[in-house]
């Protein structure tokens, strides 16, 4: 049955002109960008569903970390006890190569379990028994087969130790210049609570003064020897400035060893007064052991944390890692100095690439004539937006450290080589390599910035008599400012997450000496530096206990993110205020 138009015509009735009416052919979905337009929208939210996962996950590893666990103790079909906290459940395929391999009541269980069941599995667990100093091992896995009977003890205690990591077991006594002054868990801990702050923070006053004071005394006697050297190298061994400087070295020198004695006698005595205090545990094995007061930075009964003792102990945690210097290797303590470090290298990246970059952007659109030259210089600055970070990072180590650097050495502080100052890596370098990484994306979001202001706006600035240099700076500049924050929040979010260049020019393991300090010159740019984003990858592939590095990875993860969040927050609300102030200005 055919369909009638509303006039009563057919659709291949002959036109005015004699030829056949040519039916409309109906429009498809694909012709209107229906199908583009849901594959583009699902595409972003699939973006989006994946970031926000990967953010969830960094926050809740992250954020939970120093949350305080319970202790458990687990014993095992073949004798052994485990003491510690569960930090892994995962379940295994049992196969029956597995069951064959294990032995004892263990294997014959699992030799059952996988001749019987269809698809056999057996659960485990880690359990991190720290007391690596006497066992040499931090974890212990105890699976389901072989657990013969488990319980969370009232008076199991983890102490948090200056080194050899986590200590587990039972406080059974406490010791007082050699006499035991309290026995049994209870009267002990009480005992460990009462004198464990003035043991610490004679702790601290010791580790002041080896740090601050034999610093100072150090620098003093350096100053005075590179006075020496300096004047032996410039007036000779037999002039007088020689001899002068010589007498003030010999000087210092006396006086050097007066205050390494007297700081020494303070240290020893220190350490004399805290060797008094010990606290006695029990480990599961029966074995004694004594930990100085002065060594155990935090302790507490796992199994009888109330909610507030445990919030108290997270904040604590927090509070160290934010605040304090890191120790076993990096893997527990705080990241003061990499944060400081992170921060330090950002904010000498940013001053130091805005400029340049707003300055070529400038010359290539406002001065520059179309032409060979100037689209060589744009593709060369696209293509230098691909290259691979590490090759930065050896250009920065080649040019700035070995060429400049170096340099800089042999003019300014021949008296301190052959050791260099300048001709390797350090913070100031470091933050030049990254500027020249994150140059080319200033450079393309302030021509564009530039390109956004109105041409009208020039004309009229040039229609009241200003020059080209005064209408860039009092109208383009002004209004181009958002923009050009733009890039340098683009360059920051960058330039703060790059290893590879870093591991080249100045990031190290451990730098515990801040780039900014109390001593003369107060700024020392030629230090080596730590770095949030290189402190993530040697916890993650070059720590010696990996199970206790892989939470601080994530939560050195979720800070590397806040850091670059923070930054870039500031910037964006700067840049928010410098749209509104010229918003109303445009015509």
């Amino acid at each position: 049955m055919s369909t009638q138009p509303v006039d009563g015509s057919r659709a291949d009735a002959p036109n005015a002109q004699g030829r056949p009416k040519r039916s409309r052919a109906a429009s498809s979905l694909l012709s209107q960008g229906e199908p583009a337009l849901w594959l583009t929208g699902g595409a972003l939210a699939l973006c989006l569903v994946m970031i926000a996962g990967l953010i969830a996950l960094v926050l809740w590893r992250g954020g939970t970390t120093f949350w305080p666990q319970e202790i458990v103790q687990i014993e095992t079909l073949d004798g052994k006890t485990h003491l510690g906290e569960v930090t892994r459940t995962e379940t295994v395929r049992l196969s029956s190569e597995i069951a064959a391999a294990m032995t004892g009541p263990a294997g014959e269980r699992a030799v059952e379990i996988a001749a019987t069941e269809e698809r056999p599995t057996l659960d485990r667990r880690l359990v991190r028994t720290g007391n690596f100093d006497l066992t040499g091992i931090h974890f212990n896995w105890a699976d389901e087969l072989n657990v013969a009977a488990e319980s969370t003890p009232e008076w199991a205690v983890v102490a948090e130790r200056t080194e050899w990591g986590r200590f587990y077991g039972f406080p059974i006594a406490f010791e007082l210049d050699g006499q035991r002054i309290a026995e049994g868990p209870e009267a002990a801990w009480a005992a460990y609570r009462e004198h464990h702050d003035t043991v610490r923070e004679r702790f601290h006053e010791r580790k002041d003064l080896e740090d601050h004071d034999v610093g100072l005394v150090n620098h003093e006697l350096e100053a005075a020897r590179l006075a020496r050297r300096e004047a032996a190298l410039e007036a000779g061994r037999d002039s007088e400035r020689w001899r002068a400087a010589n007498r003030e070295y010999e000087r210092v020198e006396d006086w050097a060893n007066e205050e390494y004695a007297r700081i020494r006698g303070e240290i020893d005595a220190l350490d004399a007064e805290n060797e008094k205090y010990q606290l006695l545990f029990s480990t599961t094995s029966g074995e004694e052991v004594a930990l100085g007061l002065a060594d155990i930075v935090r302790a507490y009964p796992a199994n009888q944390l109330g909610l507030g003792d445990k919030l108290g102990i997270f904040a604590g945690r927090w509070a160290e890692f934010l605040v304090d210097d890191p120790r076993e290797a990096n893997s527990e303590g705080g990241v003061w100095p990499a944060i400081f470090g992170t921060v330090c290298m950002t904010v000498l990246m940013s001053l130091a690439v805005v400029p340049f970059g707003v300055l070529a952007a400038l010359y290539l659109r406002e001065y520059a004539k179309a032409g060979t030259i100037v689209s060589t210089v744009r593709v060369a600055i696209n293509n230098l937006a691909g290259v691979p970070s590490i090759v930065f990072g050896v250009f920065g180590l080649g040019f700035f450290c070995y060429i400049v650097g170096a340099g800089m050495d042999q003019t300014f502080f021949e008296a301190k080589l052959p050791n260099p100052t300048f001709g390797k890596g350090g913070v100031l370098w470091a933050s030049l390599t990254l500027a020249l990484l994150t140059l080319p994306v200033v450079i393309v979001a302030t021509e564009e910035a530039l390109a956004a202001v109105p041409g009208s706006m020039r004309e009229g600035s040039y229609a009241c008599g200003a020059s080209k240099w005064q209408t860039i700076q009092r109208i383009v500049l002004p209004r181009a400012m958002p923009g050009i924050m733009t890039g340098m929040i683009l360059a920051m979010a960058r330039g703060a997450g790059e290893v590879a260049p870093l591991m080249l020019v100045g990031a190290v393991k451990l730098a515990p000496e801040l780039p900014i300090d109390g001593i003369a010159p107060f700024v020392h740019p030629e230090r080596s530096f730590m770095h949030l984003g290189f402190h993530i990858y040697d916890l993650g592939f070059q720590s010696q206990n990996s199970e206790a590095a892989k939470p601080m990875v994530f939560t050195t993860t979720l800070l590397l993110i806040a850091i670059i969040a923070v930054l870039n927050i500031t910037a964006i609300l700067l840049r928010t205020q410098l749209r509104k102030r010229f918003k109303g200005s445009q015509f």
